[in-house]
């Protein structure tokens, strides 16, 4: 049997530098064990038995064979992996049969000898070639074979009873190195372009090849060996099999070690990304089909979701600003959210608390944070100015992405993944990742306002994705336990110790549009709307300090979401103030700009001198009176009957879609109770309603009349 260790002593060569010395000497001193060499020239060189045995300028020159690391052999656990398991039981018996004949017993030690053991023709003191004649006498095979198996088993024990399976040495396709080098450019540059067939990439290497190395000089594969060797070329550059987007992808792959960032602590790393959602959804104002765009942002550590937005065709600055305004200042949670998506208004986890009851109000849709650093794309609207200046003031450190490289932002396009395959493919108007997947007619079936399709998204991530369990979110020291991205904030709060929340709430006002406008006796104008408060009254016809193009000019911040007020930073104390629209009492929710155009659309319509009070008064009376009688209007009825509706089902027994289950889902669907049936509103009804208005309204007012039955118990 062949050892490991070589013995260390007097005349134990060694190579040392590259030259070959022995021992000549060995002796234990104060400082340690040392050895005195000797090389072919009779020089004397005395060293440290630790570093002749552990240098790497030293290498021993073994006195008989042994293993060593770069034998052409397997190691054991290599040759018995590659068994299967009919192959490993015929081993373990031939291994029993060797030990048998050896030492008499199946097990190879007299302490664990079965029944019978040992047999008389194989006892330990009779002759070892009778032990084999009677072994292959017993098994019925030659006694070369049974004195091949001890001889194998004495030297690699059972790993040397297996049958050699080498490498994959299957004779590849045989070429011209030069022409499979050349088809390998000419992938590699079809790289940005459309995809070839692999025709065109044949043609073009022959006549690259001819061209370089002359005719008749590079022996050229026929059109079959052609097909073959680009087939293996594909597991190189893929060109043919994959989409041309994904083959992009995996060339723009870094050639070494992939490296990312690790975050520590919630809030460490802010993740901000926009997609463009696979649903199309229906504009109120101009009653067409339209595509919409997600910005979220995400804590990386616990890829929880802090902000959520939906635009119209495209993101603004002003979109990524408000996406970043909510991780200071989040969304309140919806009244019919169950407990366990609501965050505490405190933004501690309950598990944290002993009463909650006591500190606990309405509850926000997630957590609050003020990240550390933004991870964002090179897009305008995430290096705007003001997006730079204001985290700069913040102290947020922004750390931009590898141009075209979306594994830099890895965890947040992991969730759009997630959130299409999860809720936006059960969804009406789901038109698929890419053109190839599009059904024949999604728009038909596509009725979700923008502001529906927002708030199923924010309830969906509330109740479902903040619950499951993520793959990616793993505690090192316990790689076994499956958390989700609300139990990760909890983690991340009892190993940090603490949490970044705004040391001043107002601070997250610096976020929002800012207005330039003068201050009159009357207040503020800001889009023919009037806005007007206390703080105002020492600045009334005033002039401003402020100098350049705002020159007497005062700046007020303005929310698109939120019109019936603006806010104001007194110059004196320094604190923020809400300036209320005049007509803001007329309207008991938010109104937005899209919400209050389409209001004095109607009330141009129906009045001879309209204003915005009465604009909005008879708003939201035809709200109220379920007398909806346009598209446009389901939107802004709908969202007021999620806010006002009183009673909620319970819920069925029974296993029943997440999906469906969201009440927002249910709501805009009309299956909650005393709704009927919903009528998906197609792009033909939209093309014959046209522009005449009298005939919309004899459209609208037949016995199916869908807003008459979806509204009937606001």
């Amino acid at each position: 049997m062949s050892r490991a260790g070589a013995r260390v002593g007097v005349g134990t060569r060694f190579r040392y530098d590259g030259e070959t010395v022995a021992v000549v000497e060995m002796a234990a001193t104060t400082a340690g064990n040392e050895v005195v060499l000797k090389d072919g020239r009779g020089r004397l060189l005395r060293l440290s038995l630790r570093e002749l045995l552990f240098s790497d300028r030293a290498v021993i020159v073994p006195e008989v064979d042994g293993p060593s690391a770069d034998d052409a052999d397997e190691i054991a656990s290599v040759v018995l992996g590659q068994l299967d398991r009919d192959e490993k039981r015929k081993v373990l018996e031939r291994a029993e049969h060797a030990r048998e004949v050896l030492t008499g017993y199946r097990s190879g030690s007299p302490e664990l000898a079965r029944e019978g053991e040992p047999r008389p023709e194989y006892l330990p003191e009779a002759p070892l070639e009778a032990r084999y004649e009677a072994k292959a006498e017993e098994l019925g095979v030659g006694k070369r074979s049974v004195r091949r198996w001890v001889a194998e088993f004495r030297e690699h024990g059972e790993a040397g009873l297996a049958r050699k399976k080498g490498l994959d040495h299957r004779p590849q396709v045989k070429a011209d190195e030069r022409w499979v080098e050349t088809a390998l450019e000419v992938m590699v540059e079809h790289t940005g372009q459309s995809k070839p067939s692999r025709t065109m990439v044949i043609e073009r290497t022959r006549a690259r090849v001819i061209a370089r190395y002359g005719a008749d000089v590079v022996k050229l594969p026929s059109r079959a060996t052609a097909f073959r060797l680009l087939e293996d070329l594909e597991r190189r550059h893929p060109l043919f099999r994959l989409s041309t987007k994904r083959n992009r992808d995996i060339a723009d792959r870094p050639d070494g070690v992939y490296g990312k960032l690790r975050p520590t602590r919630p809030g460490e790393y802010l993740v901000m990304d926009s997609t463009r959602l696979d649903v199309f959804a229906f504009d109120p104002l101009t009653l067409q089909w339209l595509q919409a765009e997600l910005s979220v942002g995400m804590d990386w550590y616990t890829r929880c979701i802090t902000g959520i937005r939906i635009t119209p065709v495209s993101t603004k600055a002003v979109d990524i600003s408000a996406v970043l305004y909510q991780s200071f200042r989040p969304r309140p949670a919806g009244h019919n959210w169950p407990r366990h998506a609501v965050w505490p208004e405190h933004g501690i986890p309950r598990t944290v608390l002993v009463d909650v009851d006591a500190v606990e109000g309405p509850g926000m849709a997630s957590p609050p944070l003020v990240p550390e650093t933004l991870v964002v794309d090179h897009g305008k609207v995430y290096v705007s100015e003001h997006l730079t200046s204001v985290c700069r003031r913040m102290g947020i450190s922004i750390q931009p992405a590898r141009l075209r490289t979306g594994r830099d932002k890895g965890p947040v396009e992991r969730y759009f993944r997630t959130l299409r395959e999860g809720l936006l493919q059960a969804l009406p108007g789901y038109k698929g990742p890419d053109i190839h997947s599009r059904g024949e007619s999604p728009e038909d079936d596509a009725f979700f306002f923008l502001d529906e399709l927002e708030a199923i998204i924010r309830e969906w991530t509330a109740t479902v994705y903040h619950g499951q369990p993520h793959a990616g979110l793993v505690d090192p020291g316990l790689p076994g336990l499956r958390l989700s991205p609300a139990k990760m904030f909890e983690h991340g709060m009892a190993r940090a110790g603490y949490i970044e929340v705004p040391r001043d709430p107002d601070l997250a006002f610096e976020f929002l549009k800012t207005e330039w406008r003068t201050i009159q006796h009357y207040g503020v104008e800001i889009g023919r709307r009037r806005y007007n408060g206390p703080a105002l009254n020492p600045y009334r016809n005033t002039k401003s300090p402020y100098q350049g193009p705002a020159r007497d000019s005062w700046p007020f911040q303005v929310d698109p979401d939120d019109i019936t007020r603006i806010y104001f930073r007194d110059p004196a104390d320094r604190r923020w103030h809400p300036l209320v629209w005049e007509h803001a009492p007329s309207a008991d929710m938010p109104l937005s700009e899209d919400a209050l155009a389409f209001a004095r659309k109607l009330a141009a319509a129906k009045y001879r001198y309209p204003d915005d009070r009465l604009a909005v008064a008879d708003l939201l009376e035809r709200w109220n009176l379920g007398l909806g009688t346009s598209i446009a209007e389901r939107r802004m009825a709908l969202r007021l009957s999620r806010e006002e509706a009183g009673i909620e089902l319970p819920e069925t027994e029974g296993a029943t879609d997440p999906v469906v289950s969201l009440p927002s889902v249910r709501k805009a669907l009309g299956q909650e109770e005393g709704l009927s049936e919903p009528v998906a509103v197609g792009p033909e009804a939209v093309a014959e309603a046209g522009d005449d208005d009298d005939a919309d309204m004899e459209d609208l007012t037949d016995e199916d009349d869908f807003y008459a039955d979806a509204l009937e118990d606001v």
